[in-house]
């Protein structure tokens, strides 16, 4: 993620080149797992609620929900987004993941996933920068956010109405990639918990670095 100053006319993927080894960079992390080790979870550690296999699903989620459905009438008028199933993937009625009925597998999950990391660097490659930075939508900020804030330099700023916030575009994909980051934490922590060593480096960037956030092992 750049620090660098970027004028407006260039392109999106400028500001944030890091999409283009994210899929990489947790799909590394969860090959070679079996079922049981999906499915780990515990009531121990906050972050042990969701097993591998979920946290995958959200993460396959939750980029497909920022830009297909709550961006969707900025970025795809035409509703051209390309995702094939919206319902299922940022629809469904599981919580805050994909329809567990149609992506359970490991490889449909991935496949998701990689499928949302290449509408975002779609989005970057499409836009440039001043778009990014010229459009804002209302967002509900939970007290979760107090904290979260902290992460974003720019674009997040206090609305009229309790407990909403206006987000830029840019951040919105900034908020993204933190939430991808500090879920492949938690499938580390996870797969620490049951005895496996893991294999990215985690970039330190995002939420998890953040004063007050949980970091916690097993």
């Amino acid at each position: 993620m750049t620090t660098q100053p970027i004028s407006d006319d260039s392109p999106g993927t400028a500001l944030f080149p890091e999409y283009a080894s994210l899929y990489e960079l947790i799909s590394a992390e969860v090959q070679g797992l079996t079922d049981e080790q999906l499915d780990f979870r515990s009531d121990q550690w906050g972050w042990a609620d969701w097993s591998i296999r979920v946290q995958l699903s959200h993460m396959a989620s939750l980029i497909s929900r920022w830009l297909a459905v709550r961006w969707a009438d900025t970025l795809f008028p035409d509703g051209n987004h390309g995702v094939d199933d919206i319902d299922g993937v940022a629809k469904s009625d599981f919580d805050r993941r994909m329809d567990d009925n149609k992506y359970h597998d490991l490889e449909a999950i991935l496949n998701k996933l990689k499928e949302g990391i290449e509408l975002a660097q779609r989005v970057l490659a499409e836009r440039n920068v001043g778009f990014l930075r010229a459009h804002s939508l209302i967002q509900d900020q939970s007290p979760q956010w107090d904290v979260m804030i902290k992460a974003h330099p720019t674009g997040i700023t206090p609305s009229d109405e309790p407990g909403k916030g206006v987000m830029l575009l840019e951040a919105s994909i900034r908020h993204i990639y933190f939430e991808e980051i500090t879920h492949l934490l938690n499938i580390q922590r996870l797969k620490r918990a049951q005895g496996l060593s893991t294999v990215s480096e985690l970039p330190r960037v995002g939420y998890w670095t953040l004063d007050g956030w949980d970091i916690s092992e097993a």
